[in-house]
């Protein structure tokens, strides 16, 4: 900045700081404290558990008639405390079964018989259709008591037509191409928290499972390709000698690989020529397996170096229709995602081996797949590559249950996109929901943040869930630095991937991380509704420059950012954090020593959301 230099003296109001507060806690937190699954220092207890599952998917798919045939043979493990008397399953594909209550709009012609059960086995125990208690998207079966240390298994038969229409993360995308998610029964969550997880699928609700070691066999027509959660482990059975030369060239190199290009399509020289080719994947250690296929789709891959102590390589993949001009670059943001993930925010590196992005109908992420549609705007498909991808350490990386807490990943992949897409062009300022949220809050639908997703209304069940905790992720980091935020977030990531953290775990965990005390700041953001309202109530002239006082007219911490114009044309700019209402003040005093006239100050930012404006512009006469 040209000019005269300007010092900035903060003044608070008041000295001395809040109490440290304790955030008050339900009766199942404190429960699992008492049972020692949990700690008040944000640590999994000694007694911490969860379930797992090793599943083995045989399944086919006919393109022509859309039916889906599968067997799944489940060794589910009860590492829990507790003797186990039944079983709940998820069975997602029900969303389209004629008669289930969902929030979903579903067309009527999409709607049919839902999941079809032909055998069903738990252990020696063949359990008739009369033995299973089915209701929307969940199944309960008794079973003979399973005790602590114990393991069962589990075979299913089955099958159901896959929607081809009202594409809800899952369907038809064009003639020729699919993505398969959610296709097989899987046992539900059972936790030291709420026991089973019983929260039904009604089509708007994310998820929550267990992580687990998938091995799938997927039998498909010849010339349909399968992209697939987890490694290939048969390319060379189902892929011509180029196409496999090219994703092994793609897994070294920094360079674009055209894996699948046009010419390979027209002549027919991408698979193997076998009317049926079975693709075979292995995935460990993650929360869910899902596929998508396509015969005339383009393949363009990299990969990078994501651990710079190990030289690990993530390999990163777009998939897509020729004609959908976006995706074109879409391999380039996925790759720049990936690094700014793994160098920069979060700074960890990437967890898994590779990262699809599929061209579909949705925008909707899974463990090492992304389910995106094409889009008009270079900039629309930045922040969703980013957004969608960021979702790998949220919730999948750190297993947190999306059906109560949408926000614990749907807020991170929010700041994911605010900080990560500019990095990916410079010229782009993403303000998703910034404006949504100041002009709602303290509106009738404006929730606390930690109010559970399924009781959300109206503009609350995007605002509570993407935005709001966007911001209070985003103020935390400004007000402890890069540094100190990095090593605290870290903190949390080391002691709860793999497992299933929840709210207080967090909060307490960042605390312990930082070496602060941040529950003046969890409690007034994450816990409390009202509006976000700041403004400026003063500037007066004094023997030092000017006095310029902020009033916050809310029960909410934000940052303060002013804009400062002088009578010689010049400009500055003041920035202080959320610390300035440590205190629980409500008006703070900047000093701002200068020896020329002020003409005019702006307060706000482009991520600080504001309810009313009309008082964050002031005339100085």
């Amino acid at each position: 900045m040209k000019g005269l230099k300007l010092s900035f003296l903060l003044i608070l109001v008041t000295a001395g700081l809040f109490a440290q507060q304790v955030l008050q806690l339900p009766s199942e937190i404190q429960n699992a404290y008492t049972k020692g699954t949990r700690n008040l220092n944000g640590k999994p207890g000694s007694s911490y558990w969860q379930n797992t599952a090793d599943y083995e998917i045989k399944a086919s798919f006919d393109p022509g008639t859309r039916l889906l045939k599968g067997n799944i043979e489940i060794d589910y493990v009860n590492n829990s405390p507790d003797t186990l008397k039944q079983i709940w399953f998820k069975l997602y594909p029900n969303l389209y079964k004629k008669g289930v209550a969902r929030k979903a709009k579903i067309n009527e012609r999409d709607l049919g018989d839902g999941l079809q059960i032909s055998t069903f086995k738990i252990g020696s125990q063949m359990i008739s259709a009369k033995a299973r208690v089915i209701a929307g998207t969940n199944m309960s079966v008794a079973i003979a008591p399973m005790a602590p240390g114990k393991s069962v298994k589990v075979n299913i038969s089955y099958s159901y037509v896959l929607n081809k229409g009202s594409h809800v993360r899952t369907g038809q995308v064009d003639e020729g191409s699919y993505f398969i998610a959610y296709f097989f029964p899987r046992i539900a969550v059972y936790d030291d928290i709420d026991g089973w997880n019983k929260y039904p699928y009604s089509g708007d609700e994310e998820f929550y499972n267990d992580f687990c070691v998938f091995k799938a066999e997927l039998t498909v027509p010849k010339d349909y390709v399968v992209w697939a959660t987890g490694d290939l482990l048969n390319a060379t059975h189902v892929f011509q000698k180029e196409i496999v030369d090219r994703i092994q060239l793609a897994e070294s190199s920094d360079e674009v690989v055209d894996v699948i290009t046009k010419e390979d399509l027209e002549n027919k020289n991408v698979t193997k020529g076998k009317q049926l080719n079975t693709w075979k994947f292995e995935a460990n250690h993650v929360t869910d397996f899902v596929f998508a296929i396509s015969d005339h789709y383009l393949w363009k891959s990299s990969s990078l170096v994501v651990d710079s102590a190990t030289l690990r390589r993530t390999r990163v993949d777009a998939a897509f229709h020729p004609d959908h001009k976006d995706y074109y670059e879409v391999i380039s943001f996925a790759r720049k995602t990936v690094h700014a993930m793994s160098h920069t925010f979060p700074k960890w590196p990437f967890p898994y081996s590779h990262e699809t992005i599929f061209d579909g109908l949705d925008q909707m992420e899974y463990p090492m797949m992304v389910n995106d549609n094409p889009v008009n705007k270079r900039e629309d498909a930045i922040t969703l590559t980013v957004h969608e991808i960021f979702h790998t350490m949220f919730p999948f990386y750190m297993g947190t249950n999306e059906t109560k807490y949408a926000w614990m990943d749907e807020g991170w992949a929010t700041i994911g996109e605010w900080l990560i897409a500019p990095m990916i062009d410079t010229n782009l300022i993403d303000l998703y929901g910034v404006a949504q949220t100041g002009a709602t809050s303290g509106s009738k639908n404006d929730s606390p943040i930690i109010t559970k997703t399924t009781a959300l209304k109206g503009i609350g069940i995007f605002t509570s869930s993407y935005p709001k905790p966007g911001m209070g992720y985003l103020f935390i980091k400004d007000y402890l630095g890069d540094s100190l935020f990095t090593k605290a977030l870290h903190h949390y990531i080391e002691q709860w991937q793999g497992k299933h953290p929840m709210p207080y775990d967090f909060f307490n965990s960042m605390n312990e991380g930082s070496g602060k005390n941040l529950n003046w700041f969890w409690q007034r953001w994450f816990f409390e509704d009202g509006v976000t309202d700041l403004a400026i109530a003063a500037v007066d002239n004094n023997e030092h420059g000017y006095a310029i006082k902020i009033k916050n007219k809310s029960a909410k911490h934000l940052p303060v950012d002013l804009q400062l114009e002088f009578s010689d044309g010049t400009f500055s700019k003041i920035h202080k954090t959320i610390g300035v209402w440590e205190s629980g003040e409500d008006m703070i005093t900047i000093q701002v020593l200068a020896a020329k006239s002020l003409k005019s100050v702006i307060l706000g930012s482009s991520h600080v959301p504001d309810k009313d404006l009309s008082d964050n512009t002031f005339k100085v006469k």
